[in-house]
Formats: C-alpha cells, sequence, structure tokens
C-alpha cells in the first residue's frame, strides 16, 4: 500500500479531505447498517434538530504507523465509552461500543494510504460524531440521528509540536458546575470560540478556565486537561468538585503511566493561588490533538504572570519523561500496557459496504 504523496513533515492541524468517511444512521429505534463512502456532504432539513437544539457529540482519537509499519490506534474503546456518556446526557442513542471500534478500523482501512508514514512527527485524525438529524421544532430529541467518522492528516495541534506556549487566563466560564463540562460535545466548545479569539489577538495560544462558581478553582483549558508538577516531583492532576471537567483519555493515560513509571500522582482540586504563589515547577496541556503541550508562562496584562521554570523551554523531566512514554507507546517503539494497542490489518476484507 503505497503512502499519499504529501509533505507529511510540513502538515497543519486542519482538515483535508481523503478517500472515505464511515455513515450509520438511527431511525425507528435502532441503528442501520453502517458503510463507507466518498461523499464527504451531509444533506439535512432545515428543522434538524442538530441546527435548534444543539444535540451533537463528538470524539477525537488518531491512527498511527508504528516503527515496524503497522497501523494502530489508541484505546478506541475509550472513546466508545465516553461517547456513549455524552450522547445519553444530551438524550441522544448510543452508538454500541463494539460498532464503535470495528467503525474506526473500517474507516482508517479505507484510508490507510492517508496514515502518516513513521516518524514524520504527523498522525491520522480520527473525528467520530453525531448529530440529530430528525425534524423537531418543539423542544425535545429527535428521532433520527447520523452517526459518521471523518479522518484527516494532521501535524501538531500547537505550532512547534512540544515546544513551550503561554497561555492566559479567560475573563469567560467554560462550563457551569453540574452542567455538560463533563461530556463532549459541541455546545462546550462553541462557549469557547469568542474567549479563544481574543486569547489569540492578544498573542496568548490558549484560555485557562477557572470554576464558574467560586473562580478559584484551576478547571482545563479550551481544549486540553491541564496537569502540573511540583518541586518534589509529583504530578498534580486538577479535579472538579462539581464534575465540570472533561475527562481526558490522554490525561488518563498518563496518569497510569506515571504510576506505572514510579511517580507519585497527586489528583485533586487545585486553587489557582497555589499557581500564584508559585506552588508547580512544570505545566503542561494534555489531550489527543496535543499530547502534552508544556506550558512556559500564565499571563494576563500586567495582573498576573506566572514562569514555570522546569516547562519553559520544552517539556521539563517529569513531562518529557510522560511524553516520550506515551508517545512511544502509540509508535511501536515501547510496549504499553495490555490492550492499549488496536492493530488494524490492512489486507481483511472489508466488514461494511463501500458507497461511492
Amino acid at each position: 500500500m503505497e503512502k499519499k504523496d504529501l509533505d507529511w513533515a510540513s502538515l497543519p492541524f486542519s482538515y483535508m479531505p481523503t478517500d472515505y468517511s464511515y455513515v450509520c444512521n438511527y431511525k425507528d429505534g435502532e441503528w442501520g447498517e453502517g458503510f463507507l463512502t466518498s461523499n464527504h456532504t451531509i444533506t439535512l432539513s432545515e428543522c434538524a434538530g442538530i441546527f435548534h437544539y444543539c444535540q451533537e457529540v463528538f470524539e477525537g482519537l488518531k491512527a498511527y504507523t508504528t516503527k515496524d509499519g503497522k497501523i494502530t490506534t489508541f484505546r478506541p474503546y475509550m472513546n466508545a465509552e465516553r461517547m456513549a456518556d455524552s450522547a445519553k446526557r444530551l438524550c441522544m442513542p448510543a452508538f454500541p461500543r463494539d460498532r464503535f471500534e470495528e467503525a474506526v478500523k473500517e474507516v482508517v482501512k479505507a484510508n490507510a494510504a492517508w496514515v502518516p508514514p513513521y516518524g514524520t512527527g504527523a498522525t491520522l485524525y480520527i473525528r467520530p460524531f453525531m448529530i440529530a438529524t430528525g425534524e423537531v421544532i418543539g423542544v425535545k430529541p429527535a428521532t433520527e440521528y447520523q452517526f459518521r467518522i471523518l479522518v484527516t492528516p494532521v501535524g501538531p495541534y500547537f505550532k512547534g509540536g512540544d515546544q513551550s506556549i503561554t497561555i492566559t487566563v479567560a475573563d469567560y466560564d467554560r462550563a457551569a458546575p453540574h452542567g455538560t463540562g463533563n461530556i463532549k460535545a459541541g455546545l462546550n466548545y462553541a462557549m469557547s470560540l469568542y474567549p479563544y479569539e481574543l486569547a489569540h489577538a492578544n498573542g496568548y495560544s490558549e484560555n485557562l478556565y477557572l470554576d464558574s462558581a467560586t473562580r478559584t478553582y484551576v478547571e482545563e483549558t479550551g481544549g486540553a486537561n491541564m496537569i502540573l508538577v511540583d518541586p518534589e516531583g509529583n504530578l498534580v492532576v486538577p479535579q472538579s468538585a462539581t464534575d465540570s471537567i472533561l475527562t481526558s483519555i490522554t490525561r488518563r493515560s498518563l496518569v497510569e503511566l506515571a504510576k506505572r513509571l514510579g511517580m507519585n500522582v497527586i489528583e485533586r482540586p487545585v486553587k489557582f493561588q497555589e499557581i500564584l504563589d508559585g506552588n508547580f515547577v512544570e505545566c503542561g496541556l494534555c489531550g489527543t490533538a496535543a499530547v502534552i503541550s508544556p506550558v512556559a508562562r500564565i499571563q494576563k496584562g500586567d495582573d498576573i504572570n506566572v514562569k514555570f521554570e522546569g516547562s519553559y523551554y520544552g517539556c521539563g523531566p517529569v513531562l518529557k519523561k510522560l511524553r516520550e512514554t506515551l508517545t512511544g507507546i502509540q509508535a511501536g517503539e515501547i510496549e504499553g500496557p495490555e490492550g492499549w494497542i488496536s492493530y488494524i490489518d490492512v489486507d481483511q476484507p472489508y466488514g461494511c459496504p463501500k458507497i461511492d
């Protein structure tokens, strides 16, 4: 199988149409047969529920070419479970876990030529999502839905990959206590777009959001969880008392790896004042797209200027070890825990039809 002729090492984190997407429709209380399609457009009624009541959930994972040339994905069952939880919160039918995993394999296999070669720093980003397609005008859940998976080759989420970034503190709230902050739905990200543009206009890479109730506790940024390292080398993972932080699969994996590596992990609510007081030496943003992006500073005009000495010039020793271990597992250079890597056999027959 010959790879596409692309400048893989220079890819941005942006959408590029590939050969096939995966589609499956929900109607009359059940999911139909899924299929692969080369048509990357969606035609809907103007009264579709997605447009009026924002019934939409999504996921993000990646496919990799390993050192020995195999194509793999990383813990896709966790994405399936999180998407099911997100769907439940928005009164949408869960796409079955086994079918989710099979659909990921089918669409990656159909786009194997788009999976970037080993060592290029690029990956195939996989975006499963579900929308309400059924017509609804009163405030209620739709009765018809579409589950799709698009894939696209991407470079690093933050320009420079693991180079340090500077973030700011948002004046806006990301999620309400006991709201939808703990699910992966487009409505949460829509709320972050305006402060995101403000941050960029002022030269910052991202926003740090504080808890909405008291604005004293660290939550997360617009697109990633935060992790910290204290002077004793402990990995400190901010937690929310009101379940308003999205549980990142990357973050959970890093926590597991840290424990396996003998690191001490502390998962607790973190007051922003602790950061202002200089209680942490390393800071990073973690997620599927970013992996771990080291944070050099948190700034806000003349009021806030916190420097993280350990991650000022890239990942410090703790975050570097975690980043290298995780990416090494994903690249097939390091053997990971059982079940973390899912192999895709590109020579297997397709389990669903292709519709061009």
